[in-house]
């Protein structure tokens, strides 16, 4: 059974912020907005899906601003994509003053839905109809999103091993003043009743959620001495239905603080009444909030110091220590300002980049603006301006099978073989199949050192046949590389390639790179082969691609 999908385009929520929504300091309740937006967000779902659809897990979500009471609340959300059975939809919400009309974003999350099974039929969801740019550009990150939701764990598993690895840490607990875990335990019971049920007769997911900050907060405040504010929430997993008339148990602990801030784990379990008889619960949802806290000045307050008490409460102590450092290596990427250390936060830090190194190619080739300087028989070249950085996009007709050229363009010790301009060329650490970190040279140029290059190369094969092939390329720094006095090293600021299939034995082939003024002219000539002309450089690179798929049909 498949259901059609929808015309992109968002599905807006207005909401007036009246004192009811609002907390202590008449802004609006954290918890209030996490119900709006998850229902805004299903309305999307099922909008593109034709048939109900339940709430499988919201993205870790950012507050960046405070809504107060008179002003209004604007909710949009939109399918990205669809994923067979789940779609991943966008949120994005904005504060705006009504008096002075100024509007500020709030908040841009991501959650995925899953369609409610209707009886014993399988519905798969058709994919999203594309309308924009914008559009088109969601739909290819949401894959790399995707990507990063399943790596979760193992990257979290990762960090607590390494944890471990140090030891007990015991002597981090004996710190003077540090404050018991056990005291901000926090327990509250609720029964879901009809008003907290969705359309499906489960318990609204943004009901959850709102009662997780509430409990979370009570939590927080017995360190601050103050109201917390909730800053952002580690993402909100679902991971079984509740019903009207479930006894829903919530459990609330401090698992670390941060200087200005702290983490409380929320623990959610179901009972029906037979459940409730037997103490038999079921976990249906877990989820991290971190909060910060102000005095009357608006001065950020310092947190005491934890420490745990039991073998569970130093896991969930370390566990917290994880998750900052995940969250880092998120911001960094998410704020275009990322340090280029790729092992500097280890597994937490190369998910983001490799996400930051596909998500910089595939705006940049999506960018507006491309003006075209030249055409030849079979290449193409456009350039795009922007304030002190040029961009070159060079499209090249190639008859070879697209799937070739991929495999021969995102293996960077080829390169060798057409760009005169990379002397050496070999790989420094293979972090996965598809994400590798090379060391390049290139020979020097008149009156100039010899120039070297650490560079990321992630490259991702297409989910559906209209999509590209895609390398992506940027520079990285590694503590077991250091630049060195027989080199210049140089920076590469996002360059690669995409791929698209003509027939099943041609394609297109478009490279991208931008480069700044500063390091133009070494980039163009040092490193993308285009000391004598970007059209020598096309060619080679056909001929090499042509040479070698003939023979890999022979």
């Amino acid at each position: 059974m498949e259901r059609s999908g929808a015309a992109g385009g968002w599905v807006p929520m207005c909401r007036s912020v009246l004192p009811a929504h609002a907390n202590h300091r008449g802004e609006l309740s954290a918890g209030q907005l996490l119900k709006w937006m998850d229902a805004t967000a299903c309305l999307a779902a099922e909008k593109h899906a034709g048939v109900s659809c339940v709430t499988a897990s919201m993205d870790d979500i950012q507050f960046e601003e405070a809504a107060r009471v008179g002003q209004v609340i604007t909710i949009k959300a939109k399918v990205n994509r669809a994923f067979k059975t789940s779609m991943e939809v966008g949120i994005k919400v904005t504060v705006q003053d009504v008096l002075t009309n100024v509007e500020k974003i709030v908040s841009v999350a991501y959650a995925t839905y899953v369609v409610k099974p209707v009886g014993a039929k399988k519905i798969e969801l058709e994919p999203v109809k594309l309308l924009s740019a914008e559009d088109h550009l969601e739909h290819a990150l949401a894959t790399e999103r995707k990507r990063i939701r399943l790596g979760y764990q193992e990257i979290f598993q990762n960090l607590m091993q390494e944890s471990n690895k140090e030891g007990d840490h015991c002597d981090v607990f004996e710190e003077e003043g540090a404050v018991s875990t056990d005291l901000t335990h926090v327990q509250t019971i609720e029964l879901v009743q009809p008003p907290h049920a969705n359309h499906h007769g489960n318990t609204f997911g943004g009901q959850i959620m709102a009662w997780m900050e509430t409990v979370a907060s009570i939590s927080a405040s017995r360190l601050c001495r103050s109201y917390p504010i909730l800053k952002s929430v580690d993402m909100f997993k679902f991971w079984g239905p509740s019903l009207v008339g479930d006894r829903l148990v919530f459990n609330a602990i401090v698992n670390n603080t941060f200087q200005n801030n702290v983490e409380v784990g929320v623990r959610v379990e179901a009972y029906n009444c037979e459940e409730w008889i037997k103490n038999q619960a079921r976990h249906i949802n877990s989820a991290f909030l971190i909060f910060n806290s102000v005095n009357d000045k608006g001065e950020l307050l310092t947190f005491p110091k934890v420490k745990p008490t039991t073998k569970d409460g130093v896991r969930r102590y370390h566990g917290a220590v994880a998750r900052k450092r995940i969250r880092l290596a998120r911001k960094c990427m998410l704020t275009a300002k990322e340090d280029k250390s790729y092992d500097l936060w280890e597994k937490s830090n190369q998910a983001y980049m490799n996400y930051s190194n596909i998500a910089t190619l595939t705006r940049l080739a999506a960018k507006p603006g491309w003006e075209i300087i030249r055409t030849l028989s079979n290449i193409k070249i456009w350039t795009c301006e922007d304030g002190d950085v040029l961009s070159l996009k060079v499209e090249m007709q190639v008859n070879t099978a697209s799937h070739v050229a991929f495999s021969l363009l995102s293996n960077f010790t080829n390169r060798q073989q057409w760009d005169k301009h990379f002397l050496t060329c070999e790989v420094l650490q293979a972090i996965s199949e598809d994400d590798k970190i090379y060391y390049i040279t290139s020979p020097p140029m008149t009156g100039h050192q010899p120039r070297d290059f650490v560079i990321l190369v992630s490259r991702r094969q297409p989910l559906e046949p209209s999509e590209p092939y895609v390398v992506a390329v940027k520079s990285v720094n590694l503590t077991s590389m250091p630049p060195s006095s027989e080199h210049c090293r140089s920076e590469i600021l996002c360059a690669g390639f995409q791929i698209y299939s003509d027939s099943a034995s041609s394609c297109r082939v478009y490279y991208f790179n931008q480069m700044s003024s500063g390091v133009m002219h070494y980039l163009a000539s040092n490193l993308t082969g285009l000391s004598n002309t970007v059209e020598d450089t096309a060619l080679e690179c056909i001929k090499f691609l042509e040479l070698k798929g003939s023979k890999c049909w022979s």
